[in-house]
């Protein structure tokens, strides 16, 4: 069974910076697509970004120029560094491997900006 644990949420202020991280437990974490999503209380999960197995990547325009998405296959582990970060960047975000529809989730970790 695929486990994901995401850690490196917290609470920060306006135009702050945090970074997140997601390990994964399966062994053929390097041939699948790997994202981060976000879900805010009362609102839908939605994209943030996305990293193919071949490092191309793909973000929100909402966050485009102010988040970054990487991994290191070797260490089965994506990351999302997160900077200038807004209150409506406020929400658990998710580590997701495979896809929406049929892959695998992590638990989540919350982010917090204050304004």
């Amino acid at each position: 069974q695929v486990q994901l644990v995401e850690s490196g949420g917290g609470l920060v202020q306006t135009g702050g910076s945090l970074s997140l991280s997601c390990v994964a437990s399966t062994s053929a974490y390097s041939t699948y697509e790997m994202g981060w999503y976000r879900q805010a209380p009362g609102k839908q999960r939605e994209l943030v970004a996305t990293i193919t197995r071949g490092g191309d990547t793909n973000y929100a325009n909402s966050v485009k120029g102010r988040f970054t998405i990487s991994r290191d296959n070797a260490k089965d582990t994506v990351y999302l560094q997160m900077n200038s970060l807004k209150p409506e960047d406020t929400a658990v975000y998710y580590c997701n491997l495979g896809g929406v529809l049929y892959g695998f989730w992590g638990r989540g970790t919350q982010v917090t900006v204050s304004s």
